[in-house]
């Protein structure tokens, strides 16, 4: 009896580690197998699977001039929780590259870095005094207030803010008024207020695109400036600022650039019609009402909505 119980105990033994075994060669067969996801995933092709990019891969590509600009993409994107000292130089230096997108996620992927990027005298002061300096040139300028705005960093707020309002060149006013509001902020002194009555056309377009879509602008009345605007094209998007805004203080306004008698531009009529619905104001049923009139299809339309909302 004592002999048989030992074989069975010999055989369950023996049929237990062929098992591990089989188990731990079918592992080893597959190179792929990530842990912690392994399980997730194991209907999927294990190629299919996204490789992260290595510290040395990284460095190593980041070396050449002519790679293309999908393939930094691909490897800083999968390279987004890496910490490479050496990289970080090359990566910065892309911050002034011809491409916009790669300009674009070179800054996301330097504002994850835990060192080498916001201390001092590295990248991101770096990067200010860029902007700051005058004898750069006015394409690098630009590109550094591109950078400031996509590190998201609010101390740089006071240095687009000095740059949109002061710099000598157009598109580094244009650069800076857009990276306030990628930092969802209206800028020092108001400076997107004063942005709007910029002598470049862009920058005035772009100061009023802001002006809706930061969290606070405490400027309303400035944009309201801009109904006299001598582009066509600004007392547009102002109209539609406004009416965004809903902003009763405009209604008076909005009836003048709505009168066909006015106003000779049909696209700025139509704008100023669907701002009055917007606002809903009941003062400005009469002017909607007149503009069902107008030689212009485009505002007799945007007339016909807005008076359901009177």
């Amino acid at each position: 009896m004592v002999i048989k119980f030992s074989g069975l105990t010999g055989i369950s033994m023996l049929a237990a580690t062929l098992s591990v075994t089989a188990v731990a060669a079918a592992t080893d067969a597959d190179p792929n197998t990530l842990g912690g996801r392994a399980k997730v995933y194991e209907s999927l092709d294990p190629s299919s699977l996204e490789h992260v990019t290595s510290a040395s891969a990284l460095s190593t590509q980041l070396r050449f001039q002519n790679v293309a600009p999908t393939r930094i993409w691909k490897l800083l994107e999968h390279g987004e929780k890496i910490e490479c000292l050496d990289c970080i130089p090359r990566v910065a230096r892309m911050l002034y590259d011809a491409n916009d997108k790669t300009r674009e996620i070179s800054a996301w992927w330097l504002r994850r870095r835990i060192f080498g990027v916001f201390g001092k005298g590295e990248v991101y002061s770096q990067v200010l005094g860029v902007l700051k300096n005058p004898a750069e040139s006015p394409l690098r300028r630009s590109q550094a207030a591109n950078a400031i705005g996509e590190f998201l960093n609010p101390a740089g707020v006071p240095a687009v803010s000095e740059a949109a309002v002061s710099d000598v060149a157009p598109p580094v006013r244009l650069a800076s008024v857009k990276a306030l509001e990628r930092l969802n902020n209206e800028g020092t002194a108001q400076a997107l207020g004063k942005a709007l009555s910029d002598s470049d056309e862009g920058v005035r377009l772009a100061a009023l695109h802001a002006a809706i879509s930061v969290s606070v602008f405490s400027s309303p009345a400035l944009v309201m400036e801009r109904f006299g605007d001598k582009s066509a094209l600004v007392r547009r998007k102002a109209a539609e600022a406004v009416g965004a805004m809903r902003l009763g203080d405009a209604v008076v306004g909005l009836v003048a650039l709505s009168s066909e008698a006015k106003e000779p531009s049909a696209d700025v009529r139509a704008a100023a019609v669907w701002a009055l619905g917007q606002i809903a104001d009941p003062a400005a049923k009469p002017a909607v009402q007149a503009a069902l009139s107008d030689s212009s299809r485009l505002v007799v339309n945007a007339a016909t909505i807005a008076s359901r909302r009177l």
